[in-house]
């Protein structure tokens, strides 16, 4: 079954860009497109695509605000940001709110498509600038992290492989220990971050650090 994508720009030539990527790749079935908040609102919850690539410049609502205000009702749907901003700020806003990657505008063609078959199994895909400025966030020293983070040596080490990228098994296997047992250290992240999603521990931790 192909891999069913959203866009959402509201720059018209580059959502035509986009789409027209898409359009041209078998495993991919482009199932929606918008060029303005209010009809993604409208239309994502019912298009129910696998992955989003959401612009965040939009007018109305930003959309790092529809990620936000959609992912509780998409808890499957992956969104990945396509955008030219580069600061941290919208890095760790954008993850913090649920999205699962960050790509530059800039990215090529191939570079994207293989980026959503990434995140739709599993992965994180960022630009190589964006991953830089996540991984720089945890090359502080260890006790740089405040207290309230509460995070052990080992789990801040898993959380330094997941914001590279790396999956589960991926993550298992660097670190010579079994996926459950990689599993258990990040659902006990999940619950001292106060989070939900891989993403939104990233951006979290990221900030804290």
């Amino acid at each position: 079954m192909p891999i069913t994508v959203a866009v959402v720009e509201d720059d018209e030539q580059t959502r035509s860009i986009l789409t027209g990527w898409l359009a041209g790749a078998a495993e991919f079935a482009l199932v929606g497109d918008w060029g303005h908040s209010a009809g993604a609102l409208a239309g994502l919850p019912v298009a129910r695509p696998d992955v989003v690539l959401m612009d965040i410049n939009l007018q109305a609502a930003s959309g790092i605000d529809l990620v936000k205000a959609l992912k509780p009702g998409l808890p499957e749907t992956q969104f990945v940001m396509v955008t030219v901003y580069q600061d941290a700020d919208h890095i760790y806003d954008a993850l913090a709110a649920g999205a699962t990657g960050y790509l530059l505008k800039a990215t090529p063609r191939e570079e994207l498509l293989a980026a959503l078959t990434e995140v739709h199994q599993g992965g994180s895909p960022m630009s190589s600038r964006i991953a830089r400025k996540v991984v720089q966030s945890f090359a502080q020293p260890a006790h740089a992290a405040p207290p309230a983070a509460g995070l052990s040596p080992r789990e801040e080490e898993v959380l330094g492989l997941l914001a590279r990228g790396f999956l589960l098994k991926e993550v298992a296997d660097k670190l010579g220990i079994s996926t459950p047992t990689v599993k258990t250290y990040v659902r006990r992240m999940y619950e001292k971050l106060h989070v939900r999603s891989r993403s939104q521990a990233v951006a979290r931790y990221a900030r804290l650090g």
